[in-house]
């Protein structure tokens, strides 16, 4: 039986409805969206004032990840820095997928972005992705002078998976007590591998964007067949048991999307553990709509209002700069 289930915003339902969506993606899926490429990076900085360079960091492992620089041409000495983890499931996308949602803070605080390409599932599963996703935070802490940027204001932010990505990578810098974290912004993200909740259910069965049978996959790709025990909670975040000492946390969700109700739990976790969330629930919005479809006005509305939260939150941290150049 399909459960009863709010419905999708008209004008997105219109364009969404010009879209060939499944109800599950297969290994063969897979394989053909992997081959859809990002924007072309030149034309998402047509008109920017900005400059984008490229490089290799090497994880512990030996690998070699490789990591985007976003810099506006008119950023001030000490600028904020937005470090960004891409949405896909953890099984496709690139650093440069999603990367028009931190390029508008870019346009409109002068921060430097920062992207990077953590390696995927199915070939590389279990903690890799946030692993990987820790190690270039590392490398941003470390190198924040040559990237003028201030130690004190670096925001980890991420949409879907890499909303999930985000926060278990905001939980590893908790617990291991670097690099310090000025804010996460967690956009629809992917927190539970349990699948267990009422709006996982509700968005299953049918064609969308992304649905439970959808995420099913894309958990089991990353997790094989570990056991609710071998899952540590930096690659499941709802799964933590402390969500204390984080820093300021911005989520959002759709009210017509499976994620909806892990992200309203993990904020209502981080409230009851004395942490400061904003939630945002957009009626009517379908999982990454305000990715797929930014002009429409329910995703104008919801991009301008994280942009709003980041102004608030940037304008209240206190830049290193007036502490000697380091973190007091």
């Amino acid at each position: 039986m399909t459960l009863a289930r709010p419905g999708v915003d008209p004008e997105l339902n219109a364009l969404l409805s010009e879209m060939p969506l499944v109800t599950q993606i297969t290994p063969e899926l897979l394989a053909q969206f992997r081959q859809i490429p990002s924007a072309p990076i030149d034309t998402l900085l047509k008109g920017r004032a900005a400059t984008h360079r490229d490089l290799t960091i090497p994880t512990p492992d030996g690998a070699q990840i490789p990591l985007s620089i976003f810099t506006s041409a008119i950023a001030a000495p000490n600028a904020p820095c937005v470090y960004w983890m891409h949405g896909g499931g953890m099984i496709m996308g690139d650093r440069f997928s999603q990367i028009d949602i931190p390029l508008e803070w870019l346009d409109a605080l002068g921060a430097t972005v920062v992207t990077v390409d953590y390696r995927l599932a199915p070939e590389n599963g279990g903690s890799t992705p946030v692993e990987d996703c820790y190690q270039g935070l590392l490398w941003v802490a470390e190198h924040a002078d040559d990237l003028g940027i201030d130690p004190a204001r670096i925001i980890v932010a991420g949409a879907s998976a890499g909303g999930g990505l985000t926060a278990g990578v905001t939980l590893l810098a908790r617990d291991r007590g670097t690099p310090p974290i000025a804010a996460q912004i967690l956009i629809c993200p992917m927190l539970d591998h349990r699948n267990i909740t009422v709006s996982s259910r509700q968005y299953a069965g049918e064609p969308g964007i992304w649905t439970r049978e959808t995420n099913e996959f894309a958990w089991r790709s990353l997790l094989g067949d570990r056991t609710d025990d071998q899952i540590p909670a930096y690659i499941s975040p709802a799964t933590a048991d402390d969500l204390s000492g984080l820093p300021t946390t911005y989520i959002d969700a759709g009210t017509a999307e499976v994620f909806r109700d892990e992200s309203v739990d993990y904020a209502t976790r981080v409230w009851a553990a004395g942490g400061q969330a904003e939630l945002h629930v957009w009626a009517g919005g379908f999982h990454g709509f305000d990715a797929l479809f930014p002009d429409a006005a329910l995703s104008t509305e919801a991009r301008r209002t994280r942009t709003d939260w980041l102004t608030r939150v940037l304008s209240s941290t206190p830049a290193s700069a007036r502490t000697g150049g380091r973190p007091a």
